[in-house]
């Protein structure tokens, strides 16, 4: 019996690639105000990232918001509408068919400060204090 080999090195040029186009498509839509949704309507939607699944069935578009207080009704709303995203993005995009979108929340950059305050600690500023003055010598 032959197993699948995971893929290791990440997306492929093609995900990359195919992933940009529909984050455009998505972006775009929002930005021309033809979803009429309130919750959608007052918050400010940013998409930095959709990431394809290998057979480009599935498309995971990354939301930051202005406002995280409204993550939860915006991301409900935003998945109320994955048929109108999809259908304009089978429009906009030349796939075969045209990929399932769901939404999850960005957290880079809760990732990042996460990070940055692990390096501010004293311990951490410490050890790396004394890399520092050992690269001097």
């Amino acid at each position: 019996m032959k197993h699948k080999q995971e893929n290791r090195s990440g997306p492929s040029q093609r995900q990359l690639r195919v992933g940009e186009l529909v984050r455009h498509a998505i972006a775009d839509l929002l930005r021309r105000g033809e979803i009429i949704d309130p919750v959608i309507e007052a918050a400010i939607i940013t998409i930095p990232e959709v990431r394809m699944s290998p057979d480009l069935k599935l498309a995971t578009a990354y939301v930051s918001l202005h406002d995280e207080s409204q993550e939860k009704a915006v991301l409900k709303a935003l998945d109320k509408f994955s048929g109108l995203f999809r259908m304009d993005i089978a429009r906009k995009v030349n796939l075969k068919s045209a990929p399932q979108v769901r939404f999850r929340p960005d957290e880079t950059l809760e990732v990042a400060a996460k990070i940055d305050a692990l390096l501010r600690r004293p311990e951490v500023q410490r050890d790396l204090g004394g890399l520092d003055e050992a690269d001097e010598d």
